[in-house]
C-alpha cells in the first residue's frame, strides 16, 4: 500500500478547515502542518487536530522537510507568494481557485511553477464530481446529438454566504470577492473541460459601488459555435440558486446544487410547458461525499504522477483569465 502524502495546509478558513477534515476521514494525504494568520483559527485547529504541528508563519510551514506538497486555501491575493515559496522548495502546489485576482501575475506563476517541474493543480470541485465524468462519458457516446448551448444560473439571497461570514472581509469586495471568481469560475472551468477553449463575446457586469463586489453578472461565452450562457446575481427572498444545464437534441443534463445530476431524454416529457427531469446517478447515495473522495483520490493520484483529472495552473489561468474579463465589463 502506498504512503499517504504528507501535506502542510496554508489558510484556516471554510476551505482549509473543511480539506483538513476530509483528508482525515479518506485515505491518501496526512496533515503535518498548518498555518492561518488568525491565532483564534490556529488554536481551534490545534484542538481539533492535535496530531497537526500548527506553526505561526507560512514558511515553517511549507519548508518542513517531511512535507511534500502544501494545500493553500488562503485568501487570492496571497496564492502567488505561497506558491511561489512552496515550487522553491521543490514541493508540490495543491491551490484553491481562482488561482489570483490579477492576471498578469498568474501568469507569471504559471511560468514560475512549470521552471521549478513542480506538480501543480487546482482545487476546481467539479473536477472530479461523478456528474462531471458522466456528462464526458455521454458526450463522448453522442447521446446528448446537437449540443444547443449551455445555461449557467446562479443566484444568491445574499453574499457572503452566511456560511462565509468569517470570511466576509475579502469576499465581499471587488479586489478578490464576488460570487463570479467563487462560483462563476467552477462551471466556467467545466464548461472549458466538456467543450473545449472558450472565447467571451459580451458581458455586462454591475457593481453598487467602485469596492465592493458584484450584485449582477450576464455574459455569452462560445466554444465551437456551443453557446454558453450567464446569468447571476445577489439579493431578494429566496432559496439559492446554482444550476448549470447543457441542451442537447436528444437529451439535456442539469446539475443542480453542485452535485445532483438530472437527465431529460427525447420523447420524455409530455405536454406540460415544462419536461420532467429524473434523477441521472439514483445509485449514488451522496453525490457531495462521493466527490469529496474523488477529489482527494485524483489529487493523490497527480501527486504520485499518475493518470488523474485535476486541472493544472495552465488552466485555472485560462478561467481566471475569462472570470477577470466579465468582471471588467
Amino acid at each position: 500500500m502506498q504512503s499517504p502524502h504528507r501535506i502542510s495546509i496554508i489558510g484556516l478558513g471554510v476551505m482549509g478547515q473543511r480539506m483538513l477534515h476530509n483528508m482525515h476521514r479518506y485515505p491518501g494525504f496526512e496533515v503535518v502542518a498548518a498555518f492561518d494568520p488568525d491565532p483564534a483559527a490556529r488554536r481551534h485547529t490545534q484542538s481539533a487536530f492535535p496530531a497537526v504541528t500548527v506553526v505561526a508563519d507560512a514558511e515553517s510551514a511549507i519548508q518542513r522537510d517531511d512535507v511534500g506538497a502544501v494545500y493553500i486555501a488562503c485568501p487570492p491575493l496571497w496564492h502567488e507568494t505561497h506558491a511561489r515559496s512552496a515550487a522553491d522548495a521543490g514541493k508540490a502546489v495543491w491551490c484553491e481557485k481562482p488561482l489570483g485576482v490579477n492576471v498578469q501575475d498568474s501568469t507569471r506563476l504559471v511560468e514560475h511553477v512549470t521552471r521549478a517541474g513542480v506538480v501543480n493543480i487546482v482545487n476546481f470541485s467539479l473536477a472530479s464530481a461523478s456528474a462531471t465524468f458522466e456528462i464526458e462519458q455521454q458526450l463522448a457516446s453522442g447521446a446528448l446529438g446537437e449540443i444547443r448551448g449551455v445555461d449557467i444560473r446562479v443566484h444568491f439571497s445574499q453574499w457572503p454566504r452566511a456560511w462565509q461570514m468569517a470570511a466576509a472581509g475579502w469576499l465581499s469586495y471587488r479586489e478578490e470577492g464576488g460570487f463570479t471568481r467563487e462560483v462563476l469560475s467552477h462551471w466556467i472551468y467545466l464548461s472549458r473541460r466538456l467543450f473545449g477553449p472558450l472565447a467571451l463575446t459580451g458581458a455586462r457586469t454591475r457593481y453598487p459601488d467602485d469596492n465592493l463586489a458584484e450584485t449582477h453578472t450576464v455574459a455569452l461565452l462560445d466554444a465551437d459555435d456551443v453557446p454558453i450562457g450567464i446569468a447571476g446575481s445577489v439579493g431578494g427572498q429566496g432559496p439559492d440558486l446554482v444550476e448549470y444545464t447543457i441542451w442537447g437534441s436528444k437529451r439535456s443534463y442539469r446539475i443542480l446544487d453542485w452535485n445532483q445530476l438530472w437527465v431529460c431524454d427525447e420523447g420524455q416529457h409530455d405536454d406540460s410547458p415544462n419536461p420532467a427531469w429524473r434523477a441521472a446517478l439514483p445509485e449514488i447515495a451522496d453525490p457531495r461525499e462521493t466527490g469529496y473522495a474523488n477529489q482527494l483520490d485524483n489529487a493523490a493520484r497527480a501527486l504520485a504522477g499518475e493518470a488523474h483529472s485535476m486541472p493544472d495552473f495552465a488552466t485555472a489561468l485560462q478561467v481566471q483569465t475569462l472570470v477577470e474579463d466579465i468582471l471588467e465589463s
